[in-house]
């Protein structure tokens, strides 16, 4: 608990937000990869409204996540962000980048030849998940590593 009292509000944002990724969309791209969602074609009702209750899940977490953290931590949420949360902020951001480009290449360049429907779109929406993990995970990191 007191490590939760000396974090960074931003640094409480990345992880909230990580954890909430975690928590919603690990499940689902564990039911995409176990075969839940049988193979059909485009739109196919029943996976649009498993990706529907991920999303709505996940904003309903960070809503209550967030309201939480800015009742607690009224006063540093208001604070605008300094050098060294600008510099977190672009380097995480920079780090997901590399990642989302390659993802999107491997999805529009290479997949097409030898997949297609929902092995695509599932593809996609894994790698934009996994770039955002990676930002929020290099913000939490950054933060920690500076109050070693």
């Amino acid at each position: 608990m007191l490590l939760l009292e000396t974090m960074p509000y931003r640094e409480k944002v990345a992880w909230l937000s990580l954890f909430a990724m975690l928590l919603t969309f690990g499940p689902y791209f564990s039911l995409v990869a176990t075969g839940y969602f049988p193979a059909q074609p485009l739109p196919d009702l029943r996976q649009l409204i498993g990706y529907a209750i991920t999303v709505a899940i996940q904003l309903t977490l960070l809503g209550i996540g967030h309201l939480l953290l800015r009742f607690f931590n009224s006063a540093e949420a208001k604070l605008q962000p300094d050098e060294r949360d600008t510099a977190i902020k672009q380097y995480s951001v920079s780090i997901a980048y590399y990642v989302l480009i390659t993802g999107m290449i491997l999805v529009g360049v290479v997949m097409p030849f030898s997949n297609s429907g929902w092995d695509i779109v599932n593809a996609a929406l894994f790698m934009i998940v996994l770039a955002e993990m990676v930002q929020y995970g290099m913000v939490a990191v950054s933060y920690r590593r500076q109050a070693a």
